[in-house]
């Protein structure tokens, strides 16, 4: 089997308008990629959400994979934001093929 490293893998619940405000924030912290996938409904503490473009509360979800040091910079980066736009961060440990490039 082929050598792993661990990194952690970073999910960012936003509203689709920050999008840009979170790899903005990816891209400063010296992580070198993310993916954006739309979200079409979900449920939390407020209760059910569905997509929404006329009101502009669409949701995306924002993925990357980095290093330790790497995502507690990504962390603080969006900390600020985190609950003042309710942005749900999650992160653990993964493990990864050719580490060299997280």
């Amino acid at each position: 089997m082929a050598e792993t490293v661990i990194r952690k893998r970073i999910e960012i619940l936003t509203d689709t308008a920050l999008v840009r405000r979170v790899t903005a924030a990816i891209d400063s912290v010296g992580i070198t990629g993310w993916t954006i996938l739309p979200v079409s409904a979900g449920k939390g503490r407020e209760g059910l959400w569905h997509e929404e473009h006329v009101t502009g509360t669409d949701k995306s979800l924002v993925l990357t994979v980095a290093s330790q040091d790497r995502a507690a910079a990504l962390a603080d980066a969006l900390a600020p934001v985190l609950t003042s736009h309710g942005l749900l961060l999650t992160m653990w440990d993964v493990e990864v093929i050719r580490g060299d490039r997280f």
